[in-house]
C-alpha cells in the first residue's frame, strides 16, 4: 500500500514565527539531552497552534543528530493495518527498519510489528521521537492499544509526542505519577498580550494601536486562529477601530464571521479555488487542477502560503499542503451553502485522480462522497476480490452498505457479497432476498473479467454461482436446517471445476459443517480436512489457518482434545512464518487453543493466550468469531471459581454471537444454565429448560445433545435437593437414548461425558458398583487425551465418587490430579512436575532461557507477548533468588531443573 509522503513529513516552520521561548522552553529543556520522557502531550481545542508548538518542541532532537519520525494522522488511521503502515513509514524517514518493514509488507500481526519496532529502536544510535499529530481523529481501541504498547516498551532513547484536541485513552495518570509525562495545554498555548502584539505587527503586518491589540487579545483569549483571522480581515481596512469594537463572541461565531471577511478580501479566482479544493484532505497542484479545471494550482498554493492564509506546507519542496482544519471545515460549510451542486463533481474528480495515481482506497472514499454510486461501484468491483483475500471484512462491509441497494442489486458480484453482510448482521431471512436479486442480475448482465484481471478476480467472477450456493448453505445453518445446508453445499461443489480451489474449499467446508451439525464427527473431520487442503492449494493461508478453529472443534467432538491442541499449536507456529496472512485469524487461533487448555486445566497458559488475543484486537478475529473470546474467558473464570463473572461474560458473548457460521453444538444459553446449576440457582435453570423445550426425551439429535446433557445435570441437582427418584429415572433414560447415536457417529467425547454422568446417576441411586464401573471407563478414555475440567466442573458429587473408584494404571495420574484439586492432597502433575514453586509455564520459560534465543524469539515460540514473557522471567528470578538470566540458568542447572 502506497503511503503519501506528506503524512510522514515534519511540518516546515515559517520563518516569521512569533518568538515564544517561554513556551518552547517547557519542551526543549526535557528533550535537549539525556533520556527522553515517555510522552510529550500537547492537548488543546482546535486552533491553538498545537502542530506548530509540537514541531518547535521536538526540533532540538533533530538538531542533536537524533531523529523525529512525524506522522500526521487522519480518520483512515483507525484501520490498525494502515496505522502500522504509516507508523513504520514515518520511522523509516530516519533510517531502515528492515524487520518491521518486512512484517508490515507481509501484513504481519500488530504485536509482532510493534515488537520489531521496539527492538530496532533499541539498536539505533541517537535518540528518536515519534510524533503523532491530530491524534484525536483516532478512535479505534486497537490503535489506542498499539500506542499504549509503545509507551510501555520504548527504550530510554526513544519517546512519543502527541498533539490532540482531547486527552487520549492512554495511561496518563501512571505516566504523570512517574514523572514520564510532559504536558502543554490550552492555557500554555494561548498568546500572551506581548506575543499577540508581535503576531499582529510582525507576522500579519498590521499597524494597530496598543489598545486595539490588547482588545483583540482579550476578545480572542489568546486563541491563535482567532487572531490570525482577525489579522487577515483587518488588512486593507480603513476603519480598524470599528472592526475591533464589534469583534466579539464565541470561537465558533468568531470563526464563521472571520472566514466571511477572509473570503471577501480574496480575488475571485483565489476564493473559488479555496472553496473547490476544500473537499480535499491534502492538496497538490495537479490534484487541485483536476478539481478546478485550471492549470495554476501549484502557483495558487504557493501564493496562499506566502499570504499566510491558513495553509500548511507538508514537505520541504512545498509540493503538498493542507488547509488548517478549522479553516477547511468553514470552507466546506460555505461551499455547501453557496454551490452545493459542485460538491459531487469535485469528489468525482478527486476520485478519478486518486484512482489514476494508484491510491484505490482514497479513490473509493471520494467516489462514495461524489453522489455517483455507479462510479463507486465500478471501483469497488475492481478491488473486492483482493479485499476478500486479504480479509479486509470491515472495510468491505462498510463500502457495500454505503452504496444504494438498487445499485448493488444491478451488479451480481456486489449483490452476492451484500448477502454476506446480511448474514453478518444476523438478518438470516434477508440473505435469500438479496441472493435472489443477485441471481437475476447475473442472468441479465453476467460479469466478465477484464483482460488484465488478476487470477483472484477471474476465479471470483467464474465461481459466483457457487458462492451464492455457499451463502445459502450458511443461511440454512443459521436457521438450524442441516439438511438444506448440505444440499446447498453439494450444489456449490457441483458448480466448481478442479482448479476452483476457493469455491471448492467453501463447498467442502459446509459439507463438513453439515456432517458436524448432524453429529457425524468422523465424516465432519474427513470432509472439512478436504476443505483445508483446497485452501492450501489456493495459497489462502489466512483461511487455512482460520479454519483450524472449526476443525479443532470437530476433533473435540471425536473425543480428541489433544489433537485439537496439536492442530492449533501447529497453526500458531505456521502463523509465525506467514505473519501477514495470519493476522485476520491469529486472535481466533489463540482463543481456540485457550479453550482446549482450559479443558486440560492449564489455566495459566490459557489466560496468556486469551490475553494475546485481546492485545491483537478485533482486526485479528473474524466477525463471526468475536464472541468466542468471551465464551473461553467464561470457561476460565468458572475454572477459577468466579461463577458470576463467567455468567456476565456469557451474556456478552450472546450479544456478539452471529448465527449461521458454525453449528450450535454448545449453545450459550445452555452453557449459562450449567453455570446456574453450579450456583444452585435451580429455579432459573428450570425456566431455561421450559423455554428450550428440552423436556422432550425423544430429541436425541446432536444439536440438542448439549442441552440434553445440561438437563441431566439439572435432574441430578434437583434430586439432591428433593430426593425425588423420578429425576434419576428420567436422567438415566435420556442418557441411554443419547449413547447409541454418539457411538455410531464416532463422537467419543459425547460418550465419555455420558459415561461420567451415568456414574453420577448410579452413585446418587446408591448403585456404587455401576457408578465405579462407568467412572473408571470414563477416566481410562479421558486420561490419554487430556480431559480434566469435564470432571472437575462436576464438583463435590464427582469428588465423592473418586474416593471409592479403583485406579487403573492408565488413569492413575488423572485421578491423582482430580483428587488433588478436590482435597489438596499431594500429586504429581500429569504434564510437568512443579519444582521449588515454579509453575509449568515458568519451567517452559526457564528451559528456553537456557538457550541462545532472544527474548522476542522465546515469546514467539510460546505464543505470548514480550511483556508476558518479562512477567514470567521476573517470577522465575524471584523464586530462584537471582537477578540475571545467566544466574537463573546456572541456579536451575544446580537444582536439576534443566
Amino acid at each position: 500500500m502506497a503511503v503519501l509522503g506528506t503524512k510522514v513529513h515534519v511540518p516546515t516552520l515559517r520563518r516569521d514565527l512569533v518568538d515564544r521561548r517561554r513556551l518552547t522552553a517547557l519542551l526543549t529543556e526535557r528533550l535537549a539531552e539525556g533520556a527522553l520522557p515517555r510522552l510529550v502531550l500537547v492537548s488543546a481545542p482546535a486552533g491553538f497552534g498545537k502542530t506548530t508548538a509540537l514541531a518547535q518542541g521536538v526540533a532540538p532532537v533533530a538538531a542533536g543528530q537524533g531523529h523525529v519520525a512525524w506522522l500526521s494522522l487522519d480518520k483512515d488511521d483507525n484501520d490498525p493495518r494502515r496505522f502500522l503502515e504509516h507508523l513504520v513509514a514515518a520511522l523509516r524517514t530516519g533510517g531502515e527498519f528492515p524487520e518491521a518493514a518486512a512484517l508490515v509488507a507481509a501484513q504481519g500481526a500488530p504485536e509482532s510489528v510493534l515488537t520489531s519496532v521496539v527492538n530496532e529502536l533499541d539498536l539505533r544510535p541517537g535518540r528518536t521521537v515519534l510524533a503523532l499529530d491530530d491524534f484525536h481523529v483516532v478512535v479505534a481501541p486497537e490503535v489506542h492499544a498499539m500506542v499504549t504498547f509503545l509507551l510501555d516498551h520504548l527504550p530510554p532513547q526513544a519517546g512519543l509526542a502527541i498533539a490532540t484536541r482531547s486527552d487520549p485513552p492512554l495511561p496518563l495518570p501512571r505516566l504523570r505519577a512517574r514523572g514520564e509525562l510532559v504536558e502543554l495545554r490550552a492555557a500554555d498555548l494561548r498568546f500572551t498580550p506581548d506575543e499577540a502584539g508581535a503576531f499582529l505587527t510582525d507576522v500579519m503586518g498590521l499597524d494597530l494601536g496598543d489598545a486595539q491589540m490588547a482588545a483583540l487579545e482579550t476578545r480572542t483569549e489568546g486563541w491563535v486562529t482567532g487572531l490570525q483571522l482577525a489579522g487577515l480581515s483587518l488588512r486593507g481596512m480603513d476603519d480598524t477601530a470599528s472592526f475591533v469594537a464589534d469583534f466579539a463572541g464565541s470561537h465558533r461565531f468568531v470563526l464563521d464571521y472571520l472566514v466571511d471577511e477572509v473570503l471577501r478580501s480574496q480575488p475571485e479566482s483565489s476564493r473559488r479555488f479555496l472553496l473547490d479544493t476544500s473537499v480535499l484532505q491534502q492538496l497538490t497542484g495537479e490534484l487541485c487542477d483536476r478539481l478546478t479545471g485550471g492549470a495554476d494550482g501549484a502557483a495558487l498554493l504557493e501564493a496562499l502560503d506566502r499570504a499566510n492564509v491558513f495553509i500548511v506546507p507538508l514537505d520541504d519542496h512545498r509540493d503538498w499542503y493542507r488547509y488548517h482544519h478549522l479553516f477547511a471545515e468553514a470552507l466546506r460549510a460555505r461551499l455547501a451553502a453557496e454551490r452545493p451542486e459542485r460538491i459531487p463533481l469535485l469528489h468525482r474528480a478527486a476520485s478519478e485522480w486518486y484512482a489514476a495515481n494508484g491510491l484505490p482506497e482514497e479513490a473509493v472514499g471520494h467516489a462514495l462522497s461524489s453522489g455517483d454510486p455507479e462510479h463507486a461501484a465500478d471501483l469497488l468491483e475492481a478491488v473486492l476480490p483482493d479485499l476478500r483475500r486479504r480479509r479486509r471484512d470491515v472495510m468491505l462491509r462498510g463500502w457495500l452498505t454505503a452504496l444504494p441497494v438498487e445499485v448493488v442489486f444491478e451488479r451480481p458480484l456486489l449483490g452476492t457479497y451484500l448477502a454476506w453482510t446480511r448474514l453478518v448482521e444476523g438478518d438470516v431471512q434477508g440473505v435469500e432476498t438479496v441472493l435472489a436479486q443477485a441471481e437475476r442480475a447475473l442472468a441479465q448482465r453476467p460479469p466478465t473479467a477484464p483482460v488484465d484481471a488478476s487470477t483472484a478476480t477471474s476465479e471470483e467472477l467464474r465461481t459466483l454461482p457457487a458462492t451464492m450456493a455457499i451463502f445459502r448453505a450458511s443461511a440454512a445453518q443459521a436457521r438450524g436446517d442441516t439438511d438444506a445446508m448440505a444440499q446447498h453445499a453439494r450444489e456449490a461443489l457441483a458448480l466448481t471445476g478442479p482448479d476452483d480451489h476457493m469455491a471448492r474449499a467453501g463447498a467442502l467446508g459446509f459439507l463438513g459443517l453439515a456432517a458436524w451439525g448432524k453429529g457425524d464427527a468422523k465424516e465432519a473431520v474427513d470432509t472439512f480436512s478436504g476443505a483445508v487442503r483446497s485452501m492450501a492449494e489456493a495459497g489462502d493461508v489466512a483461511d487455512q489457518l482460520g479454519s483450524t478453529v472449526a476443525l479443532a472443534g470437530m476433533w473435540v467432538a471425536r473425543g480428541r482434545p489433544d489433537e485439537a491442541r496439536r492442530l492449533q499449536e501447529d497453526a500458531l507456529a505456521t502463523s509465525q512464518r506467514h505473519p501477514g496472512a495470519a493476522l485476520a485469524t491469529l486472535g481466533d487461533l489463540h482463543v481456540g487453543l485457550a479453550d482446549v487448555l482450559v479443558e486440560q486445566d492449564e489455566l495459566e497458559a490459557a489466560a496468556e493466550h486469551l490475553d494475546a488475543a485481546r492485545a491483537l484486537g478485533e482486526s485479528a478475529s473474524l466477525l463471526e468469531n468475536r464472541y468466542r473470546w468471551y465464551v473461553a474467558m467464561a470457561r476460565l473464570r468458572r475454572a477459577e471459581g468466579e461463577l458470576e463473572s463467567a455468567a456476565e461474560l456469557l451474556a456478552q458473548a450472546e450479544q456478539l454471537h452471529l448465527p449461521g457460521f458454525f453449528p450450535e453444538v454448545r449453545p450459550i444459553p445452555a452453557q449459562l444454565a450449567r453455570l446456574r446449576i453450579a450456583q444452585g440457582r435451580l429455579a432459573d435453570t428450570w425456566r431455561w429448560a421450559d423455554g428450550e423445550q428440552v423436556l422432550r426425551v425423544d430429541d436425541v439429535s446432536y444439536l440438542a445433545e448439549f442441552a440434553q446433557l445440561t438437563f441431566v445435570r439439572l435432574l441430578l441437582a434437583q434430586h439432591r435437593a428433593d430426593g425425588d427418584q423420578s429425576h434419576l429415572d428420567d436422567a438415566l433414560r435420556r442418557l441411554d437414548l443419547l449413547a447409541p447415536g454418539a457411538r455410531r457417529d464416532g463422537r467419543d467425547g459425547s460418550l465419555l461425558e455420558i459415561r461420567m454422568l451415568r456414574a453420577l446417576v448410579h452413585h446418587a441411586d446408591g448403585d456404587e458398583a455401576a457408578a465405579v464401573a462407568e467412572l473408571g471407563a470414563a477416566l481410562e478414555a479421558a486420561a490419554p487425551v487430556g480431559y480434566v475440567r469435564l470432571f472437575l466442573d462436576e464438583g463435590a458429587p464427582l469428588s465423592e465418587l473418586l474416593t471409592i473408584t479403583e485406579r487403573s494404571p492408565a488413569a492413575s495420574a488423572l485421578v491423582d490430579r482430580l483428587t488433588h484439586a478436590a482435597y489438596g492432597s499431594p500429586v504429581v502433575s500429569s504434564r510437568v512436575p512443579r519444582v521449588d514453586g515454579l509453575s509449568e509455564r515458568e519451567l517452559d520459560v526457564l528451559r528456553l532461557l537456557a538457550t541462545a534465543r532472544t527474548g522476542p524469539q522465546i515469546a514467539s515460540e510460546l505464543f505470548v507477548s514480550v511483556n508476558t514473557l518479562r512477567t514470567h522471567t521476573k517470577h522465575i528470578f524471584t523464586k530462584l533468588g537471582v537477578n540475571t538470566r545467566r544466574a537463573a540458568v546456572v541456579r536451575a542447572a544446580e537444582l536439576g531443573l534443566l
